[in-house]
């Protein structure tokens, strides 16, 4: 008998202008059994965020109009969904911005490029286990 993929069910969300990247991260959680939606900025994204409702969001920081760090305070500043995990994907690795991503609420930070072990490693840190 076949057994169900670890994170089957689990909704996540996408967001990040690099189609390369929603893609690859869309191909890594949905073998690993995630049900993806993916946004290509910040705007999209909230409207995903009201529509999907998502159990975990990965954000990238450099993005046009409404970065990564202003798309996680908005999330994490709404009432209805401050407590979705948000994990912060980025190419710079410094100080600074891990700072800046928890200042905004962020739960997790995750250096691109991401090989399939990092961010299956940070959803079994933060994703919500079914009750």
């Amino acid at each position: 008998m076949a057994t169900d993929p670890p994170y089957a069910g689990l909704r996540v969300l996408v967001i990040d202008d690099s189609q390369t990247i929603r893609k690859s991260a869309e191909t890594i959680l949905g073998r690993a059994g995630c049900e993806v939606t993916t946004a290509a900025d910040g705007f999209e994204a909230l409207a995903r965020v009201v529509e999907d409702r998502p159990d975990v969001v990965f954000v990238d920081i450099m993005m046009p109009r409404l970065d990564g760090y202003q798309t996680t305070a908005l999330i994490k500043g709404s009432e209805g969904f401050r407590n979705i995990p948000v994990v912060l994907l980025t190419s710079k690795d410094g100080l600074f911005d891990r700072a800046r991503g928890r200042v905004v609420g962020a739960d997790h930070y995750l250096t691109k490029p991401f090989a399939s072990d990092e961010i299956l490693g940070v959803l079994e840190e933060i994703a919500p286990r079914p009750a």
